[in-house]
């Protein structure tokens, strides 16, 4: 089975707003392999691994992410790899 792994760096008023519980949600119902992390700019960054339309269908969410969240960019790095983690998990 094809796979796709991106990087994911999310600005704007993406973080206290429930942004990374948010993300491992929708990426846990994808079925998806990785994780999500805020960092110390205010900006959110996330790794993604998983079928290629799957992993197209949580940036687009990514774009859009929780009701509180207001997203001003979504970059996407496309990566080359294998992800260690086992299923979608929130770093602190």
């Amino acid at each position: 089975m094809a796979k796709r792994r991106v990087r994911l760096r999310i600005r704007g008023r993406v973080q206290g707003v429930f942004y990374r519980d948010s993300t491992q949600r929708e990426a846990q119902r994808m079925e998806l392999r990785g994780w999500v992390r805020n960092c110390s700019d205010g900006s959110v960054e996330a790794v993604a691994q998983g079928p290629p339309e799957r992993v197209a269908a949580l940036i687009d969410w990514c774009h859009e992410g929780p009701p509180l969240a207001q997203v001003a960019e979504v970059a996407v790095t496309e990566e080359s790899g294998d992800t260690e983690e086992l299923e979608f998990e929130v770093r602190r």
